[in-house]
């Protein structure tokens, strides 16, 4: 086991101590460390950024060829810790504990130590692991003007304002598949420059809030499904980007239960769980949102619209199109033909 002793404040300081241990180079650009790393003890990568107000992120993608054990030792300086396992798994425990936590993949955890209470964390070996981290510094955090703390449920409030570092604290959440498509976004953006920074800084707060969202439902006791495997999530997972992809299929449930293999029940309670809709609300969700994209993007006309997206009923579709967006498809579209009528002038 490769121990790794974690103990600069900064998160670009705490790369540069990883770097010390398993080797590899660092770059930067726009802010965005990251260490690159192929040799004996492991092959990946970690980045990191940092934000105003003590936010920052890391991101974890690496295979280790060797248990590798980080210390973090933070003295007085202990960072709140909202981290998502989107591949493999991670273990945690507060340095006076003897068992870890297991965190497998789609789960997510919320751990800040007290003064001098050092957390441990243990990446297994042989395990490809890819682990996304927001960081926040509450002394930094608590200058934030519009932070919003008095939002927050009591248990996670009394975290935040904690500035003597008294209570460590530790929320282990059950499986979240829904926030590994806004994990997976942050992963792949593509842009460059202020533009990438400003992207990334959006969807980590967009990352945090599901965090503490997440946190309530176990504080409200709210139910969160129990009957469903997480194979059985991933398969409704599966089948709601094939609508996604393809909104024009004729769908439905008695298809979906047939292609997926899973009851009509069980597709109910996992859409409910991760999209907070029923299936026939998610499919009709999607059609709308795609007749939205292609008035914006192309010239057909609604009629043109309503079967592309696989509507059969003209009449239909605008009386939905209305409930969802207060408008009429009519008067979306003469909306974009205005606003892109005044971008052509201004680029003349």
């Amino acid at each position: 086991m490769i121990e790794v002793i974690l103990s600069e404040k900064s998160t670009e300081g705490a790369v540069k101590q990883m770097q010390n241990y398993i080797g590899g180079e660092i770059t930067e650009r726009w802010g965005e460390y990251t260490l690159t790393f192929d040799n004996d003890i492991a092959k990946g990568c970690v980045r990191c950024i940092t934000f105003d107000w003590g936010v920052s992120l890391m991101e974890i993608d690496a295979l280790f060829y060797d248990d590798i054990l980080f210390i973090n030792d933070n003295g007085n300086s202990n960072p709140i810790h909202f981290s998502y396992c989107s591949q493999g798994l991670y273990k945690n425990r507060f340095e006076n504990e003897t068992e870890f936590h297991i965190v497998e993949q789609f789960h997510s955890s919320i751990i800040v130590s007290k003064t001098d209470l050092k957390i441990y964390t243990l990446l297994p070996k042989e395990i490809h692991i890819v682990v996304n981290d927001i960081r926040i510094v509450r002394s930094e955090f608590l200058k934030k003007r519009n932070n919003q703390l008095s939002e927050l449920n009591e248990n996670l409030y009394r975290v935040f304002v904690d500035d003597k570092d008294e209570t460590a604290f530790a929320y282990y959440g059950p499986i979240h598949l829904k926030m590994e498509d806004y994990v997976k976004t942050l992963r792949d953006l593509k842009t460059e420059g202020m533009a990438r920074v400003l992207q990334i800084e959006g969807e980590v707060y967009h990352l945090l809030s599901m965090h503490i969202l997440r946190h309530d439902r176990y504080q409200s006791n709210e139910a969160i499904p129990n009957s469903l495997l997480k194979d059985e999530l991933k398969t409704i997972r599966q089948q709601a980007k094939k609508i996604m992809d393809d909104p024009s299929e004729n769908y439905n449930l008695d298809d979906i239960s047939r292609n997926s293999g899973l009851s009509q029940a069980k597709l109910q309670e996992g859409f409910k769980f991760l999209y907070a809709r029923t299936v026939s609300e998610y499919i009709r969700h999607v059609r709308l949102e795609a007749a939205r994209d292609l008035m914006n993007s192309t010239d057909l006309n609604i009629s043109q619209i309503v079967y592309t997206i696989g509507f059969t009923s003209r009449s239909y579709f605008s009386k939905i199109f209305k409930e969802k967006y207060d408008m009429t498809p009519h008067e979306f579209k003469k909306q974009v033909v205005i606003v892109n009528t005044e971008d052509d002038d201004g680029n003349n």
